[in-house]
């Protein structure tokens, strides 16, 4: 059994930060790769960034390059989301989902936790 989860999340205004950190455990769980999504309301669940284990590359929506950075603890399985000049439009749940090699293609979710960004 793998539990992946998020905390950090909050309220804060128009062009404060705010740090998301994601925990993934399990007795056998070796992460491989872990990312960032956010859902909305009323909107579909869309990709906010990425990392790789293995070398640490990363990957960003072109809605948050520049403004937020994922980076990993690479030993403790932990994301995290360091997000910096906040606009009202990324107003989101926040998930994080983990996935291991054999599951690289269903990796596992959290529930999420809500970010509020005021104007």
């Amino acid at each position: 059994q793998v539990h992946v989860v998020e905390s950090g999340g909050g309220l804060v205004q128009a062009g404060g930060s705010l740090r998301l950190s994601c925990e993934a455990s399990g007795r056998t769980f070796s992460a491989y790769v872990m990312a960032w999504f956010r859902q909305a309301p009323g909107k579909e669940r869309e990709f906010v960034a990425s990392i790789r284990w293995a070398g640490g590359s990363t990957n960003y929506s072109d809605s948050v390059k520049g403004r937020f950075t994922i980076s990993r603890h690479y030993a403790k399985n932990m994301v995290y989301l360091q997000m910096t000049s906040l606009k009202p439009e990324d107003t989101a749940v926040y998930y994080c989902n983990a996935a291991d090699r054999p599951r690289v293609d269903r990796p596992y979710w959290g529930q999420g936790t809500q970010v509020t960004v005021s104007s």
